[in-house]
């Protein structure tokens, strides 16, 4: 990797990475980019290259990758699980074609693709606890039916035109720096937030729901980690099973209340998300991963709470 350009940038996952990238390649080596510029996102911004640029654009996009000379796309712009089930057809639309674009122009320009795929690429008929590498996937959501589909996509373009596609399946993930946009899973974000700022918090999860979940700093090694490993030791290449913790919504308020003993959480299940998450896994078998590049997560539960509560309190002057 010389010339990075990131999708999404501005998103919760493209916000960090973009900022670690640049730290190890350099701030011109990684390009951002986005559909529209955000407020409180300056850092990424005006630290390096930003392009403004729709991922449904297609030649625009090439464009911009011929200008920087990019030989690394990670392809993080994607409407996300909740929002999804509220606008199937603009999650077809952007995750579908928008991966698509990136691909074709990664045949074009020979350019190694990172695009992650989720738990949500899985459905109730597969196995809850431990769920393996290979097994069914039916997914219920227009979110996870784009991501079962953009991972046997991913393995075409490799398998048809040797375009060098990589990806993980990512779990909930949690970060104190950029909230996140319309999954399932934010409320293992949230539930920080509104602790320091409230004392309290309503879960719009059900108690009893276990999901996989991940802190972010172990999310962003993983990209790095995969973009990095030998591609000739990678079997599964486009959809590798990543994990760093199991819990259900009184483990990690239970972890918080060992912080702030005052703690209190109550719940107004949503029906929508609820169904998404009771269709998902309880955990995921990450062996694989383990094996093919060495993925080795640094953060439980207990380490992540502290962390997220530490960096919080800084952040919201508590």
């Amino acid at each position: 990797m010389k010339k990075i350009l990131v999708t999404g940038a501005l998103g919760q996952i493209g916000s960090e990475l973009t900022m670690e990238l640049r730290k190890m390649y350099g701030d011109n080596n990684v390009i951002a980019s986005s559909r529209r510029k955000k407020e409180g996102q300056e850092e990424v911004i005006e630290s390096g290259p930003f392009e403004v640029v729709d991922v449904l654009e297609g030649e625009k996009l090439a464009n911009v990758v011929k200008k920087h000379k990019v030989d690394t796309i990670i392809h993080l712009a994607a409407i996300l699980s909740a929002v999804g089930e509220e606008r199937p057809n603009q999650a077809w639309n952007i995750n579908m074609n928008g991966l698509y674009n990136i691909l074709e122009i990664g045949r074009e320009e020979n350019c190694l693709v990172f695009t992650p795929s989720s738990i949500a690429a899985f459905g109730p008929s597969t196995p809850q606890d431990k769920t393996p590498q290979d097994t069914i996937q039916r997914p219920e959501t227009m979110y996870g039916v784009t991501k079962v589909a953009g991972e046997i996509l991913c393995d075409y373009y490799f398998k048809k035109f040797g375009v060098d596609t990589r990806g993980v399946r990512f779990p909930g993930l949690i970060s104190h720096k950029t909230l996140p946009g319309g999954g399932t899973t934010d409320y293992a974000v949230h539930i920080y937030y509104d602790a320091l700022k409230h004392g309290r918090y309503t879960s719009f999860i059900k108690e009893g729901t276990y999901m996989d979940m991940m802190y972010m700093p172990d999310a962003i090694d993983a990209i790095i980690q995969l973009m990095q490993a030998d591609p000739d030791k990678l079997i599964h290449r486009n959809a590798f099973n990543i994990t760093a913790m199991s819990f259900e919504p009184e483990d990690i308020a239970a972890e918080i209340k060992k912080h702030i003993p005052e703690f209190e959480m109550d719940y107004d299940v949503d029906p929508v998300r609820q169904a998404i998450a009771e269709s998902w896994p309880n955990s995921l078998d990450d062996t694989a991963a383990r094996e093919e590049w060495g993925w080795n997560p640094k953060y439980d539960l207990a380490k992540m709470t502290e962390d997220m509560l530490e960096k919080l309190k800084l952040k919201l002057n508590k």
